[in-house]
């Protein structure tokens, strides 16, 4: 077991490009974005496993003893083996949830539950451990949050138990599991994703635990060569959609029109070949013809998506406000609102980018300035300072990173921002900082892979 306390950050996910083509065979690309969920695991004597979600409010302890009490055979399989949903519903019973109990908090406690008790089943006595985990990632967004929450819950149920060892070095700030380490990681985080999700693509966790990008086509999942980070906006319309409807929509479209949108999907897929190839090229020699090329791509693929029907009003304002200040945005995800990326060029001004985020802020949208081909699950090494409380809760004096905003009850937990290095051009190491984000309460809950 740990010695001390394990700090596990897991970033989120953007699709670049290849949305609902995807659908139909085609490519697209998944890229790790930069808005992070964060988790911090330490062993106690208190004889509990304690989890704290500051986002939402919640905190659960549950006995461990009574819980090596219960009868959870059920979950004694191969770590290749997906929980069916007579396994959840067995869950559901033995630790007393309730099918009237509030969704996204029911998934995010039953999907704990199931890694901690199917990784630590082999312990006796089962572990004592106090979990909190939060994040920067918006919900219900289509970013990646249950992904990144069931990535850092692997990671950290994995390493405290000793199956994986602790990355971190004496000195080191920051550590990465090696590769068969990860792929064990990514293993039982997909199935911490079948207990949200039910049927996930593994897309989502797939780019949290190695970060970068990954190219996904018909259920292969191929990661990308090391690629630049590029800056971009990250923009919440907060308008809500149906993934299935829009799914169904370009479906209809393509059974009614098979020789016009045929083609657009065909198109859309050499978009993301050509994507790909362009960021392949920019890691030995990035140049600012490179950038000129992914606005032109990013450019034709949102016409090509509003040509499939999954554009919405909220989305062309998007695009219309930052074309007007030379900017180049496309919807990410399944569209009919939801989140759109614009793409930063390494020779804009701050004050043109800051002009950007608040008028798409005057439109009524959340905007984050961030970063995508990210870093995948790393453990970090706490800062040696903690940041101020602003708030009742002694959340903020145990969590780095993590102050509660002024003038909130506790609820609201604002994130100061601290770096993380990875990889920038060229292969050389970059510097990610990690925060801010919007200080509104969050949720964690689960989309597919157009989500």
């Amino acid at each position: 077991m740990l010695p001390g306390a394990l700090l596990v950050s897991a970033p989120g996910k953007v699709i670049l490009h290849g949305e609902h083509a995807v659908v139909h065979g085609k490519v697209a690309l998944a890229v790790a974005l930069n808005l992070r969920t964060f988790l911090r695991l330490q062993t106690s004597s208190n004889g509990k496993v304690c989890l704290n979600l500051p986002n939402i409010g919640l905190q659960r302890a549950w006995e461990v003893a009574r819980l090596q009490l219960l009868d959870t055979s059920f979950l004694e399989q191969g770590h290749s083996a997906a929980p069916t949903a007579e396994q959840v519903q067995k869950l559901k019973e033995v630790v007393g949830l309730t099918d009237d109990s509030g969704h996204h908090e029911h998934m995010a406690l039953l999907a704990f539950l199931y890694l901690y008790l199917s990784i630590s089943q082999k312990q006796r006595p089962l572990p004592s451990l106090d979990v909190t985990v939060w994040s920067q990632l918006p919900t219900g967004a289509g970013l990646g949050s249950s992904a990144a929450y069931s990535v850092c819950l692997a990671a950290g149920l994995l390493t405290a138990c000793g199956i994986t060892p602790n990355p971190l070095r004496d000195g080191e700030t920051v550590g990465r599991w090696a590769s068969e380490h990860l792929e064990l990681i990514n293993t039982w985080a997909l199935r911490g994703e079948r207990v949200i999700h039910g049927n996930p693509s593994g897309v989502d966790n797939a780019v949290s635990t190695w970060g970068g990008a990954l190219r996904y086509q018909q259920g292969t999942i191929t990661a990308l060569k090391r690629l630049p980070t590029l800056q971009i906006l990250l923009t919440n319309t907060k308008v809500p959609r149906s993934t299935k409807a829009l799914v169904a929509r370009v479906q209809g479209r393509l059974l009614k029109f098979p020789k016009i949108v045929a083609p657009l999907l065909a198109s859309i897929d050499a978009i993301s070949l050509q994507c790909q190839q362009v960021l392949e090229d920019m890691v030995a020699a990035p140049a600012a013809e490179h950038y000129l090329m992914l606005e032109e791509l990013i450019d034709m693929n949102q016409h090509h998506l509003n040509a499939l029907g999954v554009g919405h009003a909220s989305l062309d304002q998007l695009c219309q406000v930052t074309q007007v200040r030379g900017l180049h945005s496309k919807l990410t995800g399944a569209g009919g609102g939801g989140c759109g990326i614009t793409l930063l060029r390494p020779d804009l001004e701050p004050q043109d980018v800051e002009a950007a985020k608040q008028a798409l802020s005057g439109c009524g949208f959340d905007c984050w300035e961030t970063s995508v081909g990210a870093p995948g699950v790393s453990a970090t090494r706490p800062p040696p300072w903690m940041p101020p409380s602003a708030g009742p809760s002694a959340a903020s004096e145990t969590l780095p990173g993590l102050r509660w905003a002024a003038g909130t009850s506790g609820r609201s937990p604002a994130v100061v921002p601290w770096k993380l290095q990875g990889w920038g051009p060229k292969g050389v190491p970059q510097t990610h900082l990690l925060g801010p984000r919007p200080s509104a309460p969050q949720t964690l809950q689960c989309r597919g892979v157009l989500d």
